[in-house]
């Protein structure tokens, strides 16, 4: 039995919350010692409730369900973090009360990479809708990372908008990931496993209950440099999200509106209280250049100690990128990329002319294309 399955174990059983996981976490270098030693626990600040509640996972544990979370864990796109793997996010770790195990479905490195929280109403209206659409999409472009809920509204819309870029987005869920809630959001939360992931504290097999999703809200405002806020009402979910985000001094964004809108006003409260008003994306980037700035000096700087690689520039568009990823330096056809990177003709050829001009590439007889030598 590794240490991953006794983890597992005490993870899965009732009455063990984060807190007193984290306190086991945090005492015991391995948890076969308190399997074995079940009498040091009078060692933890343990409330008898606590303590009974892990005597009895230690002397009754699920295994049937350990095997079954292992398992899933075997498919290539599925992990399970512990808080001191590598791979766990860093940012994630500074939180008040950050979850100690992590389940996550999708690209497991996208969890470091700079993220943006976007968060709104369920019921957004028309305007909001296309905002979040634009911001996400505009940012997701720049190599920003959109972490959200995939729920209804913003979150969707948030979700929507990075994907549509070819960049990257985040969700974090409130059920178990064998799950999808809600359930109309299948097709967008294979395309988040494709092109990021999705993240849960929760075991396999939790279903959505309503006091996950506050408790999941830490987390989306955890992963993040800042949280974003385009639609609220006064008493709204995403103000939790903000209100987290601030306790964790990360940036807080907001979006103005009309002051007859009632989904306005939560973003006119937290504007009132500090927030960042923000009118473009670019408001954003600005705030939070320093970061990306960062972030491609580290880019560069792996590129640079691996030669053999291309260097592209992360400042590029998703989908130009994608085309230099795919583009070599044997002249290529629009044919031949569009089978490469699985982009339509028609997105080819319109970025194909900017990459020629910005020269990224160049272009040869019978329109075909090859990468510049630098």
């Amino acid at each position: 039995m590794d240490d991953l399955s006794y983890w597992l174990a005490l993870h899965k059983a009732s009455g063990i919350g984060t807190a007193t996981f984290s306190q086991l976490f945090a005492h015991y270098t391995t948890p076969s010692l308190l399997f074995n030693s079940p009498e040091t626990l009078k060692q933890l600040d343990l409330t008898p409730i606590q303590r009974s509640a892990v005597l009895k996972a230690i002397q009754e544990p699920d295994w049937k369900t350990v095997e079954q979370e292992r398992i899933w864990s075997e498919n290539c796109e599925n992990h399970i973090l512990l808080m001191s793997d590598t791979d766990y996010p860093e940012l994630l770790k500074q939180i008040h009360s950050p979850p100690p195990l992590l389940f996550v479905k999708g690209q497991i490195d996208v969890l470091n990479d700079i993220q943006l929280a976007m968060v709104g109403s369920r019921n957004p209206s028309i305007d909001g809708q296309e905002t979040a659409s634009q911001f996400a999409c505009y940012l997701a472009q720049y190599g920003m990372v959109i972490t959200s809920g995939m729920a209804l509204g913003i979150d969707a819309h948030s979700h929507k908008g990075a994907l549509k870029a070819g960049g990257k987005s985040i969700a974090v869920a409130g059920t178990g990931l064998d799950r999808i809630y809600p359930a109309r959001h299948k097709e967008l939360a294979w395309q988040l496993i494709e092109h990021g992931a999705i993240v849960s504290e929760f075991p396999l097999g939790t279903g959505p209950m309503q006091y996950n999703f506050p408790q999941r809200n830490r987390i989306i405002s955890g992963l993040s440099v800042g949280t974003l806020v385009v639609e609220a009402a006064l008493k709204s979910g995403s103000l939790i999200t903000a209100y987290a985000a601030l306790e964790q001094a990360r940036e807080i964004f907001a979006i103005p509106g009309s002051i007859h809108n009632p989904l306005s006003r939560g973003c006119h409260q937290l504007i009132k209280s500090g927030a960042k008003l923000v009118e473009t994306a670019d408001d954003i980037l600005e705030e939070l250049s320093s970061l990306m700035l960062a972030s491609r000096a580290k880019t560069d700087s792996h590129e640079s100690e691996n030669p053999d690689k291309q260097s592209i520039d992360p400042l590029l568009p998703k989908i130009q990128q994608k085309i230099l990823q795919n583009i070599g330096y044997n002249p290529v056809s629009i044919d031949t990329l569009s089978e490469r990177t699985r982009l339509s003709i028609a997105d080819i050829n319109a970025n194909i002319v900017l990459l020629e001009v910005n020269d990224h590439i160049l272009s040869h007889p019978g329109r075909l294309f090859s990468l510049k030598s630098r």
